[in-house]
C-alpha cells in the first residue's frame, strides 16, 4: 500500500467511534488500514481497538483526562461525536457538537507532531454558514470550553434548535482556525454530509418529515451510508491530503451545489423548518 494512504504506525483518536454511525464506520476502516485506534464515546466501538474510554463530552475535565490517558504523539483526530437536537437542551447540543469538538482539537493538537491532521463533522444543515460568519465570530473566538458555554447560555435565540447553529459554528470555526493550525503543521478540515442513514436519523425524522430530509439527498438521489462519509474523513486526515487545510468539504452528493445553481429548487427555508420543530 502506498504510504500516503496507509495508517500503519499512526495513532488516531476517534470521538463518536462507538455504535454504528460515521465514527464507527471510520473506526472499522481505519483498523483495516493499520491504525492504532483510540475511541472516546458513550458506546463501545464495533471492532477491537487500542483503547476505549467512556466519556461524556459535556465534561471538559473528563475529556482532558481521556486524552492524557492515551498519551504520546497523536497523528490524527476524527471528531465524529454529535447530538441531533430535537428534544435535547440546545446548550447541550452546542457543547457536544461545537465546544467539545474544539476542545478535543486543542487537546490533541498539543500532542501532534508536524503532519498531524484533524477532521470534524458538520452537516448540510449548516450550509448557510457563509451568511452567518459575523453571528458566530463571538462564539468561535471564545478562549475556553467554559467561555463557550457561558456564551451559549447567554444567547438562547442564537442557538435555538441547537443542531443547525452548532453545525454552522463548526464550519465557521474551521475557516477561522485552519490557518493558525496550519502554522503549527496541523491540518484542520471538516466534512458536511447530507442525509446519512445512521442511528441518529430517527431523531432527525422526528424533527422533520422524511420527505423534507430527502430533499437534501437529491444530488445523487439517495441517502448516504456511514461508510461513504468515513472515506472522505480518512482521506482528509491521510498524507494524501497534505495540501488541504481549513476546508469545509461538502459530502452531500452534490445537492447544495445543485440548489445554488438552480438545478434543484426548494420552496421552504430548511433552517426555519428545523428550528420550528
Amino acid at each position: 500500500m502506498s504510504k500516503v494512504w496507509s495508517y500503519e504506525d499512526r495513532k488516531v483518536v476517534v470521538t463518536g467511534g462507538g455504535g454504528a454511525g460515521m465514527g464507527a464506520a471510520a473506526v472499522t476502516e481505519l483498523a483495516d488500514l493499520g491504525a492504532e485506534i483510540h475511541v472516546i464515546d458513550l458506546r463501545e466501538p464495533p471492532v477491537d481497538v487500542a483503547s476505549y474510554q467512556r466519556v461524556d463530552l459535556r465534561d471538559p475535565e473528563a475529556t482532558a483526562k481521556a486524552i492524557d490517558a492515551i498519551g504520546g504523539d497523536i497523528d490524527a483526530l476524527f471528531n465524529c461525536a454529535g447530538l441531533p437536537g430535537g428534544n435535547m437542551p440546545d446548550v447541550d447540543v452546542m457543547l457536544v457538537n461545537f465546544a467539545s469538538m474544539r476542545w478535543l482539537a486543542d487537546l490533541c493538537a498539543r500532542q501532534m507532531p508536524p503532519g498531524g491532521a484533524i477532521c470534524n463533522i458538520s452537516s448540510t444543515a449548516g450550509a448557510a454558514y457563509l451568511q452567518s460568519i459575523e453571528k458566530w465570530m463571538p462564539l468561535i473566538t471564545t478562549g475556553t470550553f467554559a467561555e463557550a458555554k457561558v456564551w451559549c447560555e447567554a444567547n438562547p435565540d442564537a442557538i435555538q434548535n441547537g443542531y443547525v447553529p452548532s453545525k454552522e459554528a463548526v464550519c465557521v470555526w474551521t475557516m477561522w482556525a485552519g490557518r493558525p493550525y496550519a502554522e503549527r503543521g496541523i491540518r484542520l478540515n471538516t466534512i458536511c454530509p447530507g442525509p446519512t442513514d445512521t442511528p441518529m436519523m430517527p431523531s432527525f425524522e422526528g424533527a422533520a418529515s422524511p420527505e423534507i430530509i430527502d430533499l437534501f439527498a437529491r444530488g445523487i438521489g439517495r441517502r448516504s451510508t456511514p461508510e461513504e462519509q468515513a472515506y472522505p474523513m480518512i482521506f482528509l486526515n491521510s498524507r494524501a491530503a497534505s495540501y488541504i487545510a481549513g476546508e469545509n468539504v461538502k459530502t452531500d452528493g452534490g445537492t447544495i451545489n445543485a440548489l445554488a445553481t438552480g438545478q434543484l429548487t426548494m420552496d421552504f427555508d430548511p433552517a426555519a423548518e428545523l428550528a420550528g420543530s
